[in-house]
């Protein structure tokens, strides 16, 4: 990376980092782009080489938040031997849980703004390389469970566990509400498991999947 490139990051990872504190302290709406540009120390005009405006940055910035999220979720997942990917989706699941119980601050500000539009535009779908690319974790999983297991439709599943995780973890981390998150945490994994399983195509279904990807 050049000196020029280094300096792009530089401004972009500062308006992000002030808009994070900003927005996790004041709130999106009292927020403005003026009082990013002034705290972050860059021109306006910087602003909107990156961002079309303070919900666009929002937008980003839970885009980048998460992505570290996953980032640190997945180095995880490649040191252990985990193959089966409702094993996987349990591991990384119980590691962002964990990543959350730690940071209740960044917990408010995803699970506050993170829609599944965003998840889908921002993570499934972003250009972003200096971001964690979350399209090509995605794919890769299931691509390589396909020689053995095929899904009806993958991204409704994905759906389904992000929504779940989310509603449910918020309360039991936050607020020990129905219970601390530990004790959640088996009733979570077994409904993943099972949204899972309902997914899987088996029998002649799944035959006849493999003769037309032939």
């Amino acid at each position: 990376m050049g000196k020029a490139e280094r300096n792009k990051k530089q401004k972009k990872d500062a308006l992000l980092n002030t808009a994070f504190e900003l927005f996790t302290s004041k709130g999106i709406t009292d927020t403005t782009i003026s009082n990013i540009v002034d705290r972050a120390g860059v021109a306006k005009g910087t602003f909107y080489l990156y961002f079309k405006d303070k919900y666009d940055i929002r937008n980003k910035l839970i885009a980048h938040k998460a992505s570290q999220v996953f980032t640190k979720a997945e180095e995880a997942l490649h040191q252990t031997d985990i193959t089966l990917l409702e094993d996987k989706i349990i591991f990384l699941v119980d590691h962002i849980l964990e990543q959350f119980n730690e940071d209740k601050i960044l917990l408010r500000f995803i699970s506050k703004n993170l829609s599944w539009g965003i998840f889908k535009n921002e993570l499934l779908h972003s250009s972003d390389s200096s971001d964690f690319d979350f399209h090509e974790l995605y794919t890769s999983v299931f691509e390589n469970e396909a020689s053995d297991k095929l899904y009806r439709n993958p991204e409704v599943m994905l759906y389904l566990i992000i929504e779940l995780t989310g509603s449910t973890c918020y309360s039991s981390i936050l607020y020990e509400e129905p219970v601390p998150i530990q004790e959640l945490k088996p009733y979570l994994f077994q409904s993943i498991r099972q949204i899972i399983r309902g997914q899987e195509i088996t029998g002649d279904a799944l035959e006849n999947s493999r003769v037309k990807k032939a």
